[in-house]
């Protein structure tokens, strides 16, 4: 299929990587497969690829270190395994960067859902580039066709789920949107997710938008309710 997304994805398991190229590919999808963190990042270089399905135990780098690397060089969507139990690694991924991730064991209607949904919202959003629009709240500036942010005039870089986050919350100043709502906008859904991993990406951006995300002026809690931006 020629215009197919292109998934990498990175796990020293040959089960796993059997379990889940199958139904990729069968929905279509070209899958390329990496076994540790030295050779995700070279078919990474090598491939023009769309989205990123990274474990977190790997030999050589870990999945959080190239989770880490990937996230320095591009915006590429990233879902993350971490086996069950391991909140640590869960939270750590988020703050590094990765969009999503799935707990193992996890179903096969699971993993294509979330796959799917992260890819639909990212073709979605390059569509939408060819719409020139600025949003400018001050202090801060979004480029949207060009993926950029100015907060009080220096440049931030932001990973692709917290550039769309920034974007729905900053196009509507003073509209709360409750966690699942904020899901269902970045991710085409809220099924199987756990709506405080939208906490651990506000703080994430809070780290880089605000002067004092202890104290944030920009990004507001709405305490019981969600998130807004700043009225005008």
């Amino acid at each position: 299929m020629q215009n197919a997304s292109t998934i990498l994805l990175v796990d020293d398991e040959e089960s796993i990587q059997t379990l889940l190229t199958f139904p990729l590919e069968r929905d279509g999808y070209r899958v390329v497969q990496a076994r540790d963190g030295d050779e995700a990042l070279k078919r990474f270089e090598e491939e023009n690829v769309d989205l990123v399905v990274l474990d977190v135990m790997l030999p050589r780098l870990d999945g959080l270190e190239v989770c880490k690397r990937l996230r320095s060089q591009s915006s590429v969507p990233i879902i993350m395994l971490t086996a069950r139990g391991e909140e640590l690694d869960k939270v750590l991924g988020l703050e590094l960067g990765a969009d999503d991730y799935i707990t193992k064991p996890f179903s096969i209607r699971e993993f294509r859902s979330r796959v799917r949904a992260l890819l639909r919202r990212a073709a979605a959003t390059q569509a939408g580039m060819e719409r020139i629009e600025v949003i400018d709240r001050g202090d801060l500036r979004i480029d949207v066709p060009r993926r950029t942010v100015e907060v009080r005039g220096a440049p931030v870089q932001l990973t692709f789920i917290e550039f769309e986050m920034l974007t729905i919350l900053a196009a509507s100043p003073g509209v709360v949107f409750s966690r699942r709502e904020l899901l269902e906008r970045l991710r085409g859904g809220a099924d199987y997710r756990e709506p405080r991993t939208i906490d651990v990406h506000v703080r994430h951006l809070r780290e880089k938008i605000e002067q004092d995300p202890s104290n944030p002026e920009l990004i507001l809690t709405i305490r019981g309710a969600g998130y807004r931006f700043r009225s005008e």
